[in-house]
Order: structure tokens, then sequence, then C-alpha cells
């Protein structure tokens, strides 16, 4: 497997780029959810420079259509975190998954008992492929209504609803506890069972399989096309895009960015409702004429 830390290298700034790597919220999107045109025509001029463009993200596959039209040539996205490759090219309601890196139900149930007798209180939902699945307690904080309401252990059974379909990652929500405490307490009780990060201001976190992570699934991505980690530009704003932001050669905090962003970043751009990341492709592509 393809290692995603980052090797002492060439310095990257004399690679030429090849790949971008960029998160959505919060991001490349504006608090609105929109892409702006400034940056629909940054992204379509990398693609017509010969750079690829590669959605990084947490959200599910079918929450995609707010950049379904700018996947280009590829089509591809990585969703869940690092859970999923999906192509896009059908369109909404009809992306197919090109890979899954699924949390075994086992490690899945063992998160949710250590997390409970750490943090009392905490409630959970379960993402899989095609459903999504909560607790009865677990608050609305999602765009869709779930499929069943039960205790995670119940939704987590062999024989549970949408027991055919691989779970992608489950989400743990505390309504009391400040959020980086949350995680950080969250990383100390799971240990290796599982991957936690966090993407939300509020107090949810992501749980998904062991090693899988925006960065190591970006990693496998590159590898299957012959591009190294110093040739890629990463973009991101939260805890979950530090390992990505770590890996790639060149990366930019957003300029509305968590502090541990800003520190793993080699770069900073404005924020995301000042089109920072076409900042930095327009700026990229001027360099390279």
């Amino acid at each position: 497997m393809t290692s995603a830390t980052r090797q002492p290298e060439t310095p990257a700034a004399v690679v030429p780029p090849r790949l971008i790597a960029t998160d959505l919220d919060g991001t490349l999107l504006r608090d609105d959810k929109s892409v702006s045109p400034r940056t629909i025509a940054a992204l379509a001029a990398a693609e017509e420079a010969g750079i690829e463009v590669f959605f990084v993200t947490g959200r599910p596959a079918r929450w995609m259509d707010v950049v379904s039209d700018h996947v280009h040539g590829h089509g591809l996205a990585i969703c869940g975190n690092g859970a999923a490759v999906v192509d896009l090219h059908g369109g909404p309601g009809t992306h197919r998954f090109v890979k899954v890196r699924e949390l075994a139900r086992e490690n899945a149930l063992d998160a949710v008992r250590l997390l409970r007798d750490a943090a009392p209180g905490t409630v959970y939902a379960v993402e899989q492929t095609y459903g999504f699945y909560q607790e009865p307690d677990y608050p609305k904080l999602h765009m869709e209504a779930p499929d069943t309401l039960a205790p995670a252990e119940r939704l987590l059974a062999p024989d549970a609803p949408g027991a055919g379909e691989p779970v992608l990652k489950i989400l743990a929500y505390h309504p009391k506890i400040d959020p980086d405490a949350f995680l950080t307490l969250a990383r100390l009780a799971v240990g290796e069972r599982a991957n936690v990060t966090r993407s939300s201001p509020s107090a949810l976190l992501e749980i998904s399989g062991p090693g899988v992570s925006k960065a190591s699934t970006l990693a496998l991505c590159c590898a299957e096309r012959g591009i190294s980690h110093e040739e890629v530009v990463a973009f991101g704003d939260m805890p979950n895009d530090v390992e990505m932001l770590t890996w790639a050669g060149q990366s930019y905090a957003m300029g509305n960015a968590h502090p541990d962003v800003i520190a793993a970043a080699s770069g900073r751009t404005v924020a995301n409702n000042d089109d920072g990341v076409a900042v930095v492709i327009e700026r990229m592509l001027a360099e390279r004429a």
C-alpha cells in the first residue's frame, strides 16, 4: 500500500503540479454551498492545462451533485474521508463506486462501545454506501431523513437493515463536549481500531476504518496514475484534511481554516468565500505560462 506520509525529497516548488486535490465544504464551496464562477473557470483552466482535479471530501457520494458538473474528464471523487472512490459521470443518483474501503462492523461496534464508556451521552449514526441510519437521539444534522432509527448496536448487527452494504463510517455526536476535546478523547479511547477525525464545527466525529483517510486514498489514486506526492497541490480547512495537506507536495490552508490545518499546510490562501482555491490555481497557471 502506498504510504501517505510525506518523505523528504526535492523541494515541491520546483516540481510542476499534475493533480489538484481539494476539499469541498469550507474550501472549494462558498458558505452557501455554491461553486463561484471564478472557481469554475479556474478548475476548467487547470484541466485544460493537463492538471487533474480531484474532489476529496467527507461528504457521501449522494451529496456530490453540488460539483458533479465540474468533474471533467476522469469523473472521480474521493468521498467519505477516503472510504470510497466514486465515478460521478452518471450524474446525481447514478454514481458508481470504484473503490470502497469499509469499516468492519466489529471495529465499528468496538468504537461505539469504547466511546460510550469514555463520553457518556454520545449518540451515533451509520453511513453506508447507499443508506444512512441513526439512533433516535441523534440530532437532525444532515440533509436527509434516516432510513432506520435504532440503537447503534442494532444498526451494526449482522442482520441489521442494510447489512449487505459496506459501512463507510460511523458518526458520533456529543451535545456538550468541546469539539477538539471530543476528538482527542475519542482518538485515545478508540486507538487503532478505527481512524477518528472531524470536519464539523460541532462535536461531531467521523470514524472510518483503520488507516482510511483522505490522504491514504488519495495516495492510492495517485499511485495508479504514476503521480508522486510532490506533484500534488492540496487544499483544506478542517482536521479531516490534515493528513492530506501533510502528504501533498504543496498544500494550502484556507483563510478560514482550523489552527491544526494552518500548522499542517505548507502555504495559506484566502477564505473559501473569497475563492481561495481559485486564487492559487490562477497564480499557479500564470507561473507555468
